[in-house]
């Protein structure tokens, strides 16, 4: 890459508000050809509003976005396509019912008199395939794809329509260590072919990676830009939270007390098998472990989301039957669910709507809700909690990740219960969010809660946790107490064990 190149994308100040909200201020933004800048900050610091805008979205209220060094004025996302600007978003836009070939060529098929040239189309995907370097069949409907099998797909889809800019909001979220690693490869191939990359992301660590240098963006303002040699963990989050961060994680010094929540011989089908643990009384204790190692549908069980084969779950020495989650809220087990946009909010719901929906008893009277008192207790929660919203009756589908995380938060908190669950509690959320997140666990455990966590960051295992269960093909592989002689790579030997 040239650095003598002029800029191929260019945003210059750019405006956008919203009720409310003032989401962007003055932002300037450039990318050249074949170099990979990410764009940084704080869930609410407005990247979501900026990438919807650089992928024609939505339009801002002023300010000039160029491409090539001509003016663009895009109604909508074909029109940014059509300017070779395509946007890869965190929830795939993918048909789950065709295949990977009709959906890379959905739109632009090559056809005769109305008729798809079937030949044609695999020849064609097959180029494009090869090209991004992904060994898929053109004929696999895309819903039996894993998430980085749909995620080349959606590239796919973009250097086919000639996209000389991707720009990619979280893309490795929901991939595993070895699919991330794939991923920094064909980044850096792209980067080869000249293609430009918009990267966002909340690991630090993916950064440093793929980065050639940073944008940062603070309660809608750019605040800054750092070159590679600069892109310093500690100095990425100062600027972004706009503080001194001396911890990553809080303080956590707490003597757990009896048991309160014990589990025997829990099995469900192949992927919970013969699983025995307890919780104790203001304890934190952390559940980890590869994709796949069963976690999530452990602990799913425990919300009675799914039935069990066989085992005992028993709070306060009762034994529990869990017939359905609700079974497990009266009985005083909540659950942040990992997917919170699919399974902890109606996102076309409100906000207080969704705070309220678990907690309606609470609220009403003889049929009815008492809108007063639904609306102080979750003001109460929005101050607590800091929950940056334009109001109570704002959508849940238009908050940040970190925002939405708190609103599910709020609403379990308003449940009192006694196990609270939080299977990844912190992905997807920057930062500052994090800590905030962090902070009221440990809150929760003093308050004499008994808190699960299930997190695939280490850092976060140790940083959080008074002990940690390790899970391997369904199955408690190993517990160890966190102390300071546990480091990452004792726990990661345990998870990669061979069978």
């Amino acid at each position: 890459m040239n650095s003598e190149n002029p800029p191929y994308f260019c945003l210059e100040g750019i405006e956008k508000k919203f009720p409310g909200v003032h989401a962007l201020k003055n932002i300037d933004f450039d990318l050249k050809k074949g170099e990979c800048v990410a764009l940084l900050g704080e869930n609410g610091a407005g990247k979501s509003t900026l990438i919807k805008i650089m992928g024609g979205a939505q339009r801002a209220d002023s300010g000039i976005l160029k491409v090539d060094e001509e003016v663009q004025v895009w109604m909508n996302p074909i029109d940014s396509i059509n300017a070779g600007v395509a946007v890869i978003y965190q929830e795939f836009n993918l048909v789950p019912g065709l295949t990977v070939a009709e959906n890379i060529l959905l739109g632009i098929e090559p056809q005769n008199f109305g008729i798809i040239r079937k030949k044609e189309e695999r020849k064609r995907v097959l180029e494009i395939l090869k090209k991004i370097g992904a060994e898929l069949d053109p004929d696999t409907i895309c819903e039996n794809l894993t998430v980085a099998e749909k995620q080349l797909v959606e590239i796919g889809k973009a250097i086919i329509r000639d996209a000389k800019i991707l720009i990619m909001d979280e893309p490795s979220a929901a991939l595993t260590k070895k699919e991330v690693q794939q991923l920094y490869l064909l980044i850096d191939d792209l980067k080869v072919k000249g293609i430009g990359i918009v990267y966002v992301s909340h690991r630090l660590e993916e950064i440093e990676r793929v980065a050639d240098r940073a944008i940062i963006l603070r309660d809608g303002e750019r605040i800054g830009q750092l070159e590679r040699h600069e892109l310093d963990r500690t100095r990425i989050i100062e600027m972004m939270v706009g503080r001194k961060l001396d911890n990553e994680f809080p303080s956590n010094i707490r003597e757990p007390g009896d048991s309160i929540f014990r589990i025997e011989n829990l099995s469900r089908g192949s992927k919970v098998k013969n699983i025995s643990f307890e919780v104790r009384e203001g304890e934190i204790l952390a559940f980890t472990g590869l994709v796949g190692a069963g976690r999530t549908e452990t602990v799913r069980i425990l919300f009675g989301a799914d039935e069990k084969d066989y085992g005992k779950i028993e709070l306060f020495g009762k034994e529990l039957t869990l017939r359905n989650p609700s079974d497990a809220i009266e009985s005083g087990i909540c659950l942040l669910t990992e997917d919170r946009k699919e399974q902890g909010l109606i996102l076309a719901h409100s906000i207080k709507e969704n705070f309220g929906l678990p907690n309606l008893k609470r609220f009403s009277f003889k049929g009815w809700v008492n809108k007063s008192t639904e609306s102080s207790a979750f003001e109460n929660y929005v101050k607590k909690l800091k929950i940056k919203i334009s109001g109570h009756n704002q959508v849940a589908s238009q908050l940040s990740g970190g925002n939405q995380q708190k609103v599910v938060m709020a609403k379990w908190l308003e449940r009192n219960a006694d196990i609270l669950i939080f299977d990844e509690p912190t992905r997807g959320i920057d930062v500052g969010a994090k800590f905030e997140i962090y902070q009221w666990m440990n809150q929760l455990a003093k308050s004499g809660k008994g808190i699960v966590m299930i997190s695939s960051e280490l850092p976060e295992v140790l940083g959080m946790s008074d002990r940690i269960l390790v899970m391997k093909d369904g199955e408690i592989k190993a517990e160890f107490k966190n102390d300071s002689e546990l480091t990452q790579e004792t726990i990661m030997s345990v998870a990669m064990e061979a069978k």
